[in-house]
């Protein structure tokens, strides 16, 4: 069996010293060594070249193929494989070339500095990624460690909790854990001001006034939530939708005829790591969707200008389709033959025409066929009275 040559070694602010033996023994046997600045000098580590961390990953792999066979390590903060590079060149080059070596991660120790049990804590990165992210877990009483660059993202966080009614959160800054010259910053999120170093771990604890918005990740959020025109899909119809199209970690859904976004939105707040691509040819639709994301923590979504079926050349292979306009049977058709095997499609309806496609499809497939009706309390000059929503026709199948 061939032997590693490359090495990914988590490392901490004590440097060498607080590497295990072993993994000792291979940084000071390397014949190269690829870190970044922040990262410790290494006293002892050899004569290993010394290389910096390309600024483009692909320059990176391309840096590690060219050393192929030579003994190789990779520098990296904590626990490699945790929000870190060491993923990253896993899903790149073959396993078999790599041995990790895991150090006390950041996660880890700001929860010990808090006193938090991990497992009871959502553990998130912002590290070169949408800060706005952060906002799907804002909830009463949970408690956040987030990885974080750039002094100024704690006070942004900060925003974003107290704009939401969250500003009696209480939040930590951490920074150089382990090492001589560890720090801490403590406040509230409404009046947050600490100057805090560019790395940082942010531990927050949220706390909610009684007026603050309740985003919750099941899926239903209240139609006001969503800038719209009036094409929002009502959040109770909304929740069964979510329900048939199954949120999976990392699967990819197709909405087609998004309008303002809401059923992708939900979908990427229901599981961690989910994808969503909006179809919709109106510009001013796609910039509401956009707008949504953003706002409910979902920076992420993929906007797609065009129509059904031209607009699917190009996308990846669905986990679910979600048709909420432009239903036909040209339609069905492309979308079901892209659909991954298990996949769920979900068609709602509310025109005769629309229906009757719904009721053919049925009729030659199979699926669920069903109705959902809702009525909704209104106060009317001093009385409650009920309000009749549009019926909705709802048609949904799995691929097997």
């Amino acid at each position: 069996m061939e032997t590693a040559w490359l090495h990914v070694v988590g490392i901490g602010e004590d440097g060498m010293e607080g590497l295990l033996p072993a993994t000792r023994a291979v940084v000071e046997s390397a014949e190269f060594i690829i870190g970044g600045d922040r990262h410790p000098a290494l006293k002892g580590a050899g004569e290993a070249e010394r290389l910096a961390w390309p600024e483009a990953f692909d320059d990176l792999i391309a840096l590690l193929r060219s050393l192929r066979g030579r003994r190789v390590v990779v520098l990296a903060a904590g626990d490699p494989l945790w929000f870190s590079i060491g993923a990253r060149i896993g899903r790149v080059l073959d396993p078999a070339d790599i041995t990790y070596h895991p150090q006390v991660s950041a996660f880890q120790l700001a929860a010990a500095r808090m006193g938090w049990s991990l497992p009871d804590v959502e553990t998130l990165t912002v590290h070169g990624r949408p800060v706005e992210q952060m906002i799907a877990f804002i909830q009463p009483e949970a408690r956040l460690i987030i990885l974080a660059t750039g002094a100024g993202t704690p006070g942004r966080i900060a925003r974003f909790l107290t704009e939401r009614g969250f500003g009696a959160s209480r939040m930590t800054v951490l920074a150089a854990m382990g090492g001589a010259q560890e720090m801490r910053f403590d406040g509230m999120a409404e009046t947050w001001d600490h100057v805090v170093p560019a790395f940082n771990t942010l531990a927050v604890d949220c706390v909610a006034a009684p007026d603050a918005a309740l985003l919750l990740r099941v899926p239903g959020l209240s139609d006001e939530l969503f800038e719209h025109d009036g094409t929002v899909t009502p959040s109770e119809v909304r929740a069964v939708t979510l329900a048939r199209l199954m949120p999976m970690r990392g699967a990819v859904l197709w909405d087609i005829g998004t309008g303002c976004g809401s059923v992708a939105v939900e979908w990427m707040r229901g599981a961690r790591y989910a994808r969503a691509i909006g179809v919709e040819p109106r510009a001013d639709r796609r910039a509401m969707a956009a707008a949504n994301a953003l706002a409910l923590g979902v920076p992420k979504l993929d906007l797609v200008d065009g129509s059904a079926p031209a607009a699917f050349e190009g996308l990846p292979a669905p986990d679910a389709v979600y048709i909420g306009g432009g239903m036909s049977r040209e339609v069905f058709d492309a979308a079901w033959s892209r659909l991954r095997p298990l996949g769920r499609l979900v068609a709602n309806a509310d025109t005769p025409e629309t229906e009757a496609v719904l009721s053919d499809l049925h009729g030659a497939h199979g699926g669920d066929l069903v109705r959902l009706s809702v009525e909704r309390a209104e106060p009317v000059e001093g009385e409650i009275r009920w309000r009749a929503l549009e019926t909705v026709m709802q048609w949904s199948m799995v691929k097997r």
